[in-house]
């Protein structure tokens, strides 16, 4: 099955939904050393030739029309700085706000199924009228919005086309949920909303993946059975308080965490040829920014304004100290696998790092998207002949 890709990035959910089984036909990324980290990874996406298929342009430049009805997938995470709990919170007032980008690309393209990805800021109290209008225009792209046309009377447009009752034409079954990558065996405790349509002549029946991974899990391995600490050495650190088991029947696996993430890379301080596995000098704990224990997911890995944001992006080790993750232990905790070379410096490689969609995470989304439109019965279809 074809896909192609929008707000590439770093390369997170595109090398996904490439492990899902999907063939790119073409990356888009505005940003030069983003692109750059693409096109030093292309074979991992199926490339024979990054020029010929990453595309390193404004997305505004691009013209979609020469996929239509070729595509099975549209993916891709809108740049989520307008809605970011640690930005400006502008929303529809933030240049950077692409949605209306991403809808051009599926009215353009009118894949199968679309998904794209964005942080939990986007579910803000605040922001959600312009979820809303974010959802339906993703469920309608071929209703645009007409130049000098406000997003409010865009959006009332949107609404009596939703509750009319005329023959729709193009359109997309929406659903969104947030989740927790944590619960997919993610080691991070990384909250996204993801956004997913089928095309309205495909018969999906599609609802998100189940999660199989729980913190009651790794609570009873650690407390209970006391498994976790034998699998690394380690002596029983005693119970925590507030964890009550006395009821616990959970068949999910434990969260993974930071320590089984990366527990069997060496010590950065220490000579050795890791790729990206460079130690990096002046971490420090200040308030609100105290790092990650080793014994629990990571916190929310950020890209921050300069590449590391604080706390985020530190651990606190065994002896109390903290460090930064290197750019490799980083890319670990977003799942990328490690040949996957960031050739850009340290803030700039972990700013992209920070943007990714955990590559696990996205080819369990774009697992079970490929898996229903490979099994789902066709309706009549008015848009094209793509086959399977």
């Amino acid at each position: 099955m074809k896909s192609v890709e929008i707000f590439a990035g770093g390369g997170g959910l595109a090398l996904g939904v490439t492990d899902a089984g999907f063939s790119h036909s073409g990356l888009v990324e505005w940003d030069v050393d983003s692109a750059k980290t693409l096109y030093h990874n292309y074979r991992k996406f199926g490339f024979n030739n990054a020029k010929q298929w990453i595309f390193n342009d404004d997305i505004h430049n691009i013209v979609f029309s020469d996929y239509m009805d070729k595509i099975d997938l549209l993916s891709g995470g809108p740049p989520c700085q307008p809605f970011s709990i640690g930005g400006k919170h502008k929303a529809y007032n933030d240049k950077r706000d692409l949605f209306s980008e991403a809808t051009r690309a599926l009215s353009e393209i009118r894949p199968k199924a679309f998904i794209f990805e964005n942080v939990r800021g986007l579910l803000r109290k605040s922001f959600s009228k312009y979820f809303g209008y974010i959802i339906l225009q993703l469920t309608y792209p071929g209703i645009k919005r007409k130049e000098n046309q406000s997003w409010i009377n865009h959006l009332e447009q949107l609404e009596k086309y939703h509750t009319s009752n005329c023959d729709k034409d193009l359109n997309y079954n929406v659903v969104f949920r947030l989740v927790n990558a944590a619960d997919y065996g993610i080691p991070q405790k990384r909250e996204r909303v993801f956004i997913v349509g089928f095309r309205n002549d495909i018969n999906g029946k599609w609802s998100f993946p189940e999660t199989t991974h729980s913190e009651d899990s790794l609570n009873y391995s650690k407390y209970v059975t006391k498994e976790y600490w034998g699998k690394h050495s380690i002596k029983y650190r005693g119970k925590k308080e507030n964890i009550n088991l006395s009821f616990f029947d959970d068949i999910k696996k434990p969260w993974v965490t930071l320590r089984d993430a990366i527990s069997d890379l060496p010590n950065p301080t220490d000579s050795n040829d890791r790729i990206n596995h460079k130690y990096q000098q002046g971490a420090k704990i200040y308030s609100g920014h105290t790092g990650s224990v080793m014994d629990e997911p990571s916190k929310t890995i950020k890209a921050g304004t300069h590449g590391v944001p604080g706390g985020e992006n530190m651990m606190i080790l065994d002896n109390g100290a903290v460090r930064y993750f290197t750019v490799r232990e980083a890319a670990r905790l977003q799942t990328f696998p490690d040949d996957y070379y960031f050739p850009c410096s340290w803030t700039e490689s972990m700013r992209q790092i920070g943007n990714a969609v955990p590559v696990k995470l996205g080819a369990i989304v774009a697992d079970s998207v490929r898996r229903t439109l490979f099994s789902s019965k066709r309706r009549g279809n008015k848009y094209g002949n793509t086959t399977f």
